[in-house]
């Protein structure tokens, strides 16, 4: 069991250090607010991710590979409402959090469940790591667990990179603007995968 979820561990680091819609929404809240004033936001993301853990530890994801029009109308949707989220900071350049409230802890709830690549990685860690690890209850104890511990640690650094970026540009809107595009682009690319 300790290889299984050693295992399991390197492959939830690997999926979420790396760049995809979340991490780089984090980015975008931290040019416009800061890693402290974004945690609201981080600790919706992990909240969300916890509950798409244990929705496909209790079974939503076979429901999904039944039910193959009900998949495509949720990634499409999905994905409409992740560049939606991401163009909410096309025009902000400041670190005010009156004026976006995109980065509250209610829109990083809804990140992770809307999020193509979230799904993926969620679909992978439960078919090919959670089977080795022991029972169901072990299963919906680790998994969730462990993209929880990463989620925390990567977000927030995404963030931070984020307000590093921003005091290096000086509030620069187009950096905001670059970010945006990138993270458009990253749902594209990820809605096709």
């Amino acid at each position: 069991m300790i290889e299984a979820y050693f295992s399991l561990v390197v492959f939830v680091t690997l999926m979420v250090a790396t760049p995809g819609p979340a991490n780089l929404l984090a980015m975008i809240g931290g040019t416009q607010l800061g890693l402290r004033r974004c945690l609201p936001f981080i600790l919706g993301l992990v909240t969300g991710k916890l509950l798409l853990n244990f929705a496909f530890g209790l079974g939503f994801g076979l429901v999904l590979v039944q039910q193959p029009h009900l998949l495509q109308v949720l990634k499409f949707s999905s994905a409409a409402v992740m560049i939606w989220l991401a163009m909410q900071s096309w025009n902000e350049r400041t670190n005010s959090a009156d004026k976006n409230p995109t980065f509250a802890f209610g829109y990083g709830v809804i990140v992770h469940p809307l999020n193509p690549k979230a799904w993926v990685m969620t679909l992978l860690a439960w078919t090919q790591f959670a089977p080795d690890l022991g029972n169901t209850n072990i299963q919906l104890l680790l998994v969730p667990l462990t993209f929880a511990g990463c989620q925390l640690v990567f977000h927030s650094g995404w963030c931070a990179a984020g307000g590093a970026l921003q005091r290096s540009f000086n509030k620069s809107l187009q950096l905001t603007r670059c970010l945006v595009v990138l993270t458009v682009i990253v749902v594209i690319w990820a809605l096709y995968q």
